[in-house]
């Protein structure tokens, strides 16, 4: 007993020392998880995810499970987003329903383009704006827009949910579309990978986007056992 007191006290203290993170949310809604593989699972509070729901998805890599059973269970649309020419040949194999739209650019904090860097291990497929040394000559220059950008483009004044992997650029991304007039695009739902173990990041980074989206009115109803995973509801 006294060591589960001492250990919520430490972390506790790290918490506030900014050498970890919360580990548990502040809201409780029902959650629901849906995707075939850990890659490609999400949680997320269902509420409010009728038919008609928009939402959008970023970073696609090479596992679509989970939009595809956002789109067979609750009827949503769904446009995902990436740049990776290795995830715009998946999409294109893929038998597809007519409620999921791919776009072959990705989502940054401001319109142009961006040096796009593979990982290390060739088998795998995720590549990230953040500078690799160690692939630097294998980088790739792909288009990226602002949120407010793609959503004019596409006609949408409001989306209902963002999901957003985007390895490591969610720092700088969630910083523009929480400026935004309409702060992220006026969703309801946030679902967010944070990449805080990448070199150049780290958990101060998080608790920094942790503030700001609370300052807009989000607040977290998940977070994943290894501190990485979150979703958002926005209160008001």
């Amino acid at each position: 007993m006294l060591d589960a007191v001492t250990s919520r006290l430490r972390k506790g203290a790290l918490t506030l020392l900014g050498r970890s993170l919360p580990t548990e949310p502040v809201l409780r809604c029902q959650t629901h998880i849906l995707g075939d593989s850990a890659y490609g699972a999400w949680t997320f509070c269902p509420d409010k995810l009728a038919g008609g729901a928009l939402l959008y998805s970023f970073g696609v890599g090479e596992d679509i499970s989970w939009d595809l059973a956002m789109i067979e269970e609750f009827g949503v649309t769904i446009h995902a987003f990436d740049p990776t020419p290795r995830s715009a040949a998946f999409v294109k194999r893929q038998k597809l329903p007519k409620q999921f739209v791919f776009h072959d650019y990705g989502i940054a904090d401001y319109d142009g383009v961006a040096r796009f860097y593979p990982p290390e291990n060739s088998e795998w497929v995720s590549h990230t704006l953040l500078e690799r040394k160690a692939t630097a000559n294998k980088a790739i220059e792909v288009p990226v827009r602002r949120l407010e950008s793609i959503m004019s483009s596409l006609g949408h004044r409001k989306v209902d949910l963002i999901k957003m992997d985007i390895e490591g650029a969610e720092y700088a991304v969630l910083q523009d579309i929480l400026a935004c007039e309409t702060p992220a695009g006026g969703a309801g739902q946030l679902l967010v990978e944070f990449h805080h173990r990448f070199t150049g990041k780290g958990v101060a980074q998080t608790r920094a986007s942790l503030l700001a989206l609370e300052q807009k009115g989000f607040n977290s109803f998940h977070i994943s056992a290894n501190g990485e995973d979150w979703g958002f509801l926005r209160c008001g």
